[in-house]
């Protein structure tokens, strides 16, 4: 039986798991592990890393899409695309009916600030918030042996208490795990993403061609005095959890916008003259 297809698909959770550092990473792997406890575990993930790509999609080229198999078991697919390729194929062509759960990661470095706006991770639990699918983005702070079978039980457990504390709505969450959170017993704080800009500067080289290229370099702001942020609570050890909104609407200003009027000019005119909203000549 295929290793995506032991748990109880018709009445069990099922759940899409994906991530964008790619098929054979090993937070990947460990997140796997853990959340087959939950239920049945699809895998489709990108076939290599997709860092950085945001909600990026493919639409001018086809999407290529291998099986790959644990010894004679089917373990995932890997998707030549994007996270959130992965999650609409996955949903649309790969599960056997709509997932309970849409899990990313565990992603390899935090996507805290405004790291969310760039994060395919992030990005991947977006998309299956567009399905109307509770999401979770869940990502481990580096560390060149980061232990990811320690963050995977971490998540899985906070990922079980939010189906029993949320309400019937489906939500969208960004969690991140500290290094330090995982010695001991942590604290989850529920925060908003923090909104300072990077310190993003770029570093000039030559290449082997005698070419000039740039090297970004930089990192998150410092964390300051003032209201928590999952930047402040990351910087404290503890774990951050952040529900998201895909819908980007300020509805304030919509509404002030409403009463506005704007005066056009008539392109179907000789002279293009401007008119007014009531339709009089300018």
């Amino acid at each position: 039986m295929d290793a995506a297809r032991t748990g109880k698909e018709s009445t069990g959770v099922l759940i899409l798991l994906t991530n964008d550092d790619g098929i054979y990473a090993p937070g990947l792997a460990a997140f796997e592990r853990q959340l087959r406890q939950l239920g049945a575990v699809y895998v489709v993930a990108p076939a290599t890393e997709q860092s950085g790509v945001g909600h990026s999609i493919t639409y001018l080229t086809p999407l290529i899409v291998k099986e790959v198999f644990h010894g004679e078991q089917r373990w995932g697919w890997a998707v030549e695309g994007s996270p959130a390729d992965c999650v609409k194929i996955g949903i649309t062509k790969f599960c056997p009916r709509q997932p309970d759960l849409v899990v990313s990661g565990i992603n390899g470095g935090l996507n805290a600030g405004i790291n969310v706006l760039y994060s395919g991770t992030v990005a991947a639990a977006i998309e299956g918030a567009f399905f109307g699918i509770t999401s979770v983005a869940v990502s481990l702070e580096y560390d060149e042996h980061a232990q990811f079978d320690k963050a995977a039980r971490l998540a899985r457990t906070i990922i079980e208490q939010i189906y029993q504390k949320k309400g019937p709505e489906p939500q969208l969450y960004n969690m991140n795990i500290p290094t330090a959170a995982l010695d001991g017993v942590p604290e989850v704080s529920a925060v908003p993403m923090n909104i300072t800009q990077y310190v993003d500067r770029y570093e000039k080289r030559i290449d082997p061609r005698g070419r000039d290229d740039y090297w970004v370099t930089g990192g998150p702001p410092q964390a300051t005095s003032g209201s928590e942020t999952d930047l402040s609570a990351l910087a404290k050890g503890n774990i951050t959890l952040t529900p998201l909104d895909y819908n980007m609407t300020l509805k304030s200003i919509l509404a002030e916008m409403e009463s506005w009027q704007f005066r056009l000019p008539d392109l179907a005119s000789e002279d293009g003259a401007t008119r007014d909203p009531e339709g009089a000549e300018k």
